[in-house]
């Protein structure tokens, strides 16, 4: 850049290469003006230094080995969905044979619509920077219309490049209008928050119940082979294997994906032959069900029955959703390569495999699943079951520690230690105590429900609400963002939607049979994150309220003569983003000693996936400039990795000489009009070239200087300072607000981790400093 260009050359070489100068300041004209027409909430200019590098597009190899790896983690809950689809289906027994091919015809339809139109074709193109799950919608949402309730956007926020949405140019009415209609109405961010909110729950709660169901439906074919083998053995196995399963995931999605894969893949295969084979033995006049009618005729003659029954066919999609929330491990193009080549066909000939069956061997729909397989094959399929059964779970498990990690980066859930297992893929973590929860109350259900019968009810509810919330977000992007043309939307709605709210009817009519756990369990899930991220928004607004002004800040520092200064190097951490924070006033109020260089960082998650770590931090100085003191904000995704190349203290000391350099060339108590009008003369000459020499040197005194002072600050030792706020509820407040802050709000705030753990502070020089908010 021309910074570094001034600041090498010689005075020799200035006279020759004044004209190679000139040039270079032009092109510093022409940047720093941009920079300094854009104002941050730092109140200086932004530094420009979006990462505008395209990533490459994947190698077909690359796409085609992730193909293969998606195999092992997104598609076990999906891939064995025929374990029980019938049988949840039809749980009082067939009572006529046409009833199968109206079942079958409602299972080819909901399959073809949601998993692959929806989700593989549609929904996939709504990742947020190649994340996924509702948390992603969104934060798309949040970042093209100003919906959240805390207002967190900056002005320098939208020129992180991942930050910018790339839609059409053209401005439909329609679109501009629901945007503002959603930016001016209250209930409307409070609706979507909660919507959201209440989402993340229910996959949380098919975390729970997907382990239960799948398992229990494989270790069910012993009983097929042994009469010996009763409900309870069968009930224990199960639970063995769930404690067994939930003990290896801190081994890591990606050792568990790699081992998964090959093994889902032979299930595909062996599921998708024995389809065939039974399609041609049994009845090959099933594929008459690709027909519509059959539905039609379906309900006609079972009326209230066949809408109940949907509670069990609605079961064939479950797993549909991690399509979307795994896409995050892989790439959109990896996914839909291996749904569209191996899973669809497959499940789609094992359905008509065992409808097939079925027309021949209806009274045995209670064990559709292994009584359908050839006699040989009965074990090898039987333990391929039962291993494909506990794939199956490790897709909505890995789900479920992703998304809690996403609404911890966000403020929607309490501090968890979250474990990175995986040094090539940053999306794979592992929460220890959500697993932990998520065992116990798998092994809960599972010995209080006994069969995949009212497990099933339960999981419907779960499966079923998560679409719709997609659909509703995805239905906001389509008009808003993409600018879909209406009739395409409207068509979305007529077909997919539709079918959604009839499935949606049918589970919640099960609401007594099993139905109400993933209600209950969301509900207790939404308190917990709507009470957390309430008080959060309150301890917002209370520091704005209170934050320390720069003549106030003027007045400690340098009219308080009981302030004293001390070698080293302070960095004071808070989470306000919008000047110096009511903490500092009360620490310097008790201790009246200042280090001679003072930063305060506020560590900031945008509602973005990943920030590279040129865009990480923002500096700005507090003047006057001979105190030492910098702001700074360090901005993260809800994806990315704290620390995972060098320590936080030594990539922001390395980042805040950078920002010395920069801003030194040009002087920051100039205005901006003196700024572009001094570089206006540099250029076209109208400054001599003793002129342009006394500024080089100014500027590299002035940089040697002020980087000379940090060095030493950082040799004389950093201490680390965290803000430890306390928050209590203000006196007059109501019962209800107390009950929110001082009790629930507490009480789930003893389980948090430290704060210093989010950036990876040295205890021994880690300092808390403590004060209380009356909200």
């Amino acid at each position: 850049m021309a910074t570094d260009v001034i600041l090498q050359n010689s005075e020799e070489e200035d006279s020759r290469h004044g004209d190679q100068v000139s040039e270079q300041l032009k092109e510093k004209q022409v940047v720093s003006s941009q920079k300094l027409q854009r104002f941050d909430s730092l109140d200086i200019e932004s530094r420009g230094n979006a990462d505008h590098r395209h990533s490459k597009e994947a190698t077909w190899s690359v796409i085609l080995t992730l193909a293969f790896q998606s195999i092992g983690v997104v598609y076990g809950d999906l891939g064995t969905s025929p374990l029980y689809v019938f049988s949840s289906t039809f749980p009082d027994g067939i009572k006529d044979k046409d009833d199968i091919l109206g079942v079958l015809s409602l299972i080819l339809y909901t399959v073809t619509l949601i998993p692959l139109i929806k989700y593989v074709l549609i929904v996939l193109q709504a990742n947020d920077n190649g994340e996924g799950g509702t948390f992603a919608l969104y934060s798309l949402l949040c970042r093209y219309a100003k919906i959240s309730l805390t207002p967190s956007q900056q002005a320098e926020d939208s020129s992180v490049s991942n930050f910018k949405l790339e839609v059409p140019s053209r401005r439909l009415k329609m679109a501009s209008k629901l945007k503002s209609t959603l930016e001016s109405s209250q209930f409307a961010k409070v609706f979507l928050l909660f919507a959201t909110l209440l989402g993340t729950s229910m996959v949380i709660g098919d975390g729970v119940l997907t382990p239960c169901i799948s398992v229990l439906s494989a270790v069910v074919g012993i009983k097929g082979a042994t009469s010996a083998m009763t409900e309870d053995m069968i009930v224990w196995i199960s639970v063995a294997i769930l404690i067994i399963l939930f003990m290896i995931q801190r081994f890591g999605t990606d050792k568990v994906g790699y081992s998964f894969a090959p093994i889902l893949c032979i299930w595909f295969l062996f599921i998708g032959v024995i389809g065939i084979y039974n399609f041609i033995r049994f009845d090959p006049t099933v594929i008459k069900a690709i027909n519509p009618r059959y539905i039609v005729e379906y309900f006609t003659r079972n009326k209230k029955e066949a809408w109940i029954s949907l509670g069990g066919v609605v079961l064939c999609i479950t797993g549909a959703e991690a399509l979307f929330a795994d896409v995050g491990h892989f790439t959109v193009r990896s996914i839909q390569i291996s749904t569209c080549a191996i899973v669809y066909p497959s499940v789609v000939l094992a359905y008509i495999g065992q409808a097939s069956f079925l027309r021949q061997h209806a009274d045995l729909v209670a064990d559709t699943f292994f009584k359908s397989i050839p006699g040989p094959l009965y074990w090898p399929m039987f333990v391929v079951a039962v291993l494909a059964s506990i794939i199956a779970s490790q897709s909505l498990i890995s789900a479920t520690f992703s998304i809690i990690q996403q609404s911890q980066s966000l403020r929607c859930f309490p501090r968890v230690k979250v474990v990175h297992t995986s040094s090539k893929y940053q999306g794979q973590v592992y929460i220890p105590e959500v697993n932990y929860i998520l065992m116990l109350a798998c092994v809960g259900v599972t010995l209080a429900f006994r069969t995949t019968t009212k497990i099933g009810n339960a999981l419907g509810i779960a499966v079923v609400f998560v679409m719709m919330l997609t659909s509703l977000y995805l239905i906001l992007i389509m008009i808003m963002i993409w600018k879909t043309h209406i009739l395409l939307v409207i068509s979305y709605i007529l077909i997919i939607g539709s079918m959604e709210v009839m499935y949606l009817s049918s589970v919640l009519y099960k609401f007594e049979h099993g139905g109400y756990l993933p209600l209950v369990f969301a509900i207790l899930m939404v308190i917990i994150m709507f009470v957390w991220n309430e008080v959060y928004r309150r301890m917002y607004y209370y520091e704005v309220e209170h934050k320390v002004s720069p003549d106030k800040f003027k007045q400690i520092i340098i009219d308080d003569r009981k302030i004293c200064r001390m070698p080293g190097l302070a960095i004071f951490y808070s989470e306000f983003v919008h000047g110096i924070p009511p903490i500092f006033n009360h620490y310097v109020a008790n201790v009246p000693a200042l280090h001679t260089v003072l930063i305060f960082v506020s560590i900031k998650h945008l509602p973005i996936s990943k920030i590279s770590i040129e865009e990480r931090f923002l500096f700005r100085r507090v003047e006057p400039k001979e105190l030492n003191v910098f702001r700074c904000v360090a901005r993260y995704g809800y994806r990315d990795l704290h620390n995972v190349q060098e320590s936080f203290e030594e990539l922001l000391i390395k980042k805040l000489k950078e920002f010395v350099k920069d801003s030194c060339i040009i002087p920051q108590q100039k205005s901006n009009d003196e700024v572009l009008e001094k570089q206006e003369e540099l250029h076209d000459g109208l400054v001599d070239h003793n002129e342009l020499v006394e500024i080089r040197q100014e500027a590299l005194m002035e940089v040697e200087v002020q980087l000379a002072a940090i060095d030493e600050a950082w040799s004389s030792g950093v201490i680390h300072l965290i803000g430890e706020n306390e928050v209590i509820a203000a006196k007059g407040s109501g019962i209800a607000k107390r009950i929110m802050i001082d009790y629930a709000y507490s009480f789930v705030k003893k389980n948090l981790r430290q704060s210093g753990e989010l950036v990876d502070i040295p205890r021994k020089r880690m300092l808390k400093v403590g004060m209380t908010y009356e909200l």
